[in-house]
């Protein structure tokens, strides 16, 4: 429940200062709504929102139970999803480890290019066999 609360908090702080209505035609608040609006007041409605929260679940005892199992339900999802990924994380990493070293960049000698080119016989140049087009 906090959670919610803090994410409605800063959803609220970002809201204020993200821009809107800046069409003067828009339905908007206009300049001078806008500016009676000054910090104080939006902590003082802040404040009177977070107390008049506080006490929805003794009005509400259901919705704050179903609320207080879906919390529980996702949480446990994020912490097998986490799990999840921790263990796959941990095993590739071992599977890196514990195979070979990487080997490590060697520079070949002209000699030896020179002998892995034209090791095909005449037979392997034939193209293969095709059968008569229909």
């Amino acid at each position: 429940m906090f959670f919610l609360l803090r994410t409605a908090f800063w959803v609220s702080v970002l809201l204020m200062f993200v821009p809107f209505g800046s069409d003067p035609k828009s339905a908007g608040p206009n300049a001078e709504d806008r500016a009676a609006i000054d910090g104080m007041a939006a902590l003082a409605a802040a404040g009177a929102t977070i107390s008049d929260v506080s006490g929805f679940c003794s009005r509400q005892p259901g919705a704050c139970d179903v609320g207080q199992q879906a919390l529980k339900m996702v949480g446990e999802r994020a912490a097998a999803g986490a799990a999840a990924v921790q263990s796959y994380l941990a095993t590739n990493k071992a599977a890196q480890t514990s195979t070979a070293p990487r080997p490590t960049a060697t520079t070949t000698s002209a000699a030896d290019s020179s002998a892995s080119r034209n090791t095909l016989t005449t037979s392997d140049r034939k193209p293969a066999w095709r059968g008569p087009a229909a």
